[in-house]
């Protein structure tokens, strides 16, 4: 909760502010988070939120009326130690194993995984957020006879109508990409788009994670004289973010590893043809209602890209039928299976 532009940061909001909706209905005590001292919330101010403290580190005196304890990362540090408190149930949340995916050297990939696999051992009931999470959480981590659910995540709104953006505004067609911009999200893959297309432009939007490889993509948009057409925005605001939603030609996501992929329900709201990667999650969750590239190399980037956005323009109510299908992600849905998961270690 320390990074408000970070999916984790909207997983955890959206779930709670659901969760809670749903105990209030029921007339029940609400879901309390457990925050960071310093942090930048857009949470509303309920005073039975709990705060970090430093003294917690020896003591921490609300869980002795704790019966549920949501662990919402499978990389988090904090977790109710069972010998002290053997009255708590501990639900894990596993967003992903995706350093298994990303190329990683094998000690960093084992140090990950020991991770993972220590706060399985302390958990109760596990919670992936795809199929394909699922799959490899039971292929490298033993969860015994645990209980493992696929809950998906729900889809953030974004408001359809907002004003100009304070970013950057483009003077011609664009095509988007939102993502941490590192190596694993591949956005590089799209530049032979610009070549191949000198009417369109392309944003891409997200926190620059790795320098090197934000400046490795400048160095080559220069090289193939594209550069004045990729506009590596980093993070934007929310009501920015949603004018380029509404306003691209075109969503892509070619990204080599996800645990479910919150941007592309994002855009599918819109109704806007998505572009995908065919790994990890993100088949499951674009479903038939999104076009994938088989591979990376420029002419397949090309290829599916035109015969996509034809296949788009052809197609009656393609825009409906995409914004059906994103519509089935819901947090109302999400929160209720999560209730019901706790209140299968109650009964």
């Amino acid at each position: 909760m320390k990074y408000s532009h970070s999916g984790l940061y909207h997983y955890c909001q959206h779930l709670g502010d659901h969760i809670n909706q749903l105990l209030q209905a029921e007339e029940k005590p609400p879901v309390q988070m457990y925050l960071p001292p310093r942090r930048k919330l857009k949470l509303h101010t309920e005073p039975y939120h709990l705060v970090e403290q430093r003294w917690h580190k020896l003591f921490r005196p609300f869980l002795k009326d704790c019966l549920i304890w949501h662990a919402p990362f499978q990389s988090g540090r904090i977790i109710p130690n069972k010998k002290r408190y053997p009255h708590i149930k501990v639900v894990l949340t596993i967003h992903d194993l995706n350093v298994l995916h990303e190329g990683k050297p094998a000690d960093v990939q084992q140090k990950s995984i020991a991770h993972t696999q220590s706060l399985i051992a302390q958990s109760d009931a596990i919670v992936c957020i795809s199929e394909a999470t699922r799959t490899d959480v039971l292929a490298h981590c033993d969860v015994g006879s645990k209980p493992i659910h696929v809950i998906y995540n729900g889809l953030n709104k974004v408001p359809q109508q907002v004003g100009e953006p304070v970013a950057y505004k483009p003077d011609r067609p664009f095509l988007l990409g939102i993502g941490y911009q590192n190596k694993k999200k591949n956005f590089h893959v799209l530049l032979p788009l610009l070549r191949s297309n000198p009417d369109l432009e392309l944003l891409l939007a997200g926190h620059h994670d790795d320098p090197a490889y934000v400046d490795q993509m400048r160095q080559v948009a220069q090289r193939m004289g594209v550069a004045d057409r990729l506009h590596l925005l980093g993070t934007v605001s929310e009501a920015d973010k949603a004018w380029y939603l509404n306003h691209c030609q075109a969503f892509l996501h070619p990204s080599l590893a996800e645990g479910f992929g919150l941007p592309v329900i994002e855009a599918m709201q819109f109704g806007k043809p998505v572009f995908l990667s065919t790994t990890t999650s993100l088949p499951e969750i674009g479903g038939d209602a999104a076009f994938y590239f088989p591979d990376f190399e420029a002419e397949t980037v090309q290829r599916v890209f035109e015969q996509g956005m034809a296949a788009y323009a052809q197609t009656p109510n393609a825009e409906t039928v995409i914004q059906q299908h994103a519509a089935r992600f819901t947090w109302e849905k999400s929160a209720r299976q999560y209730v019901a998961v706790y209140n299968s270690l109650l009964s």
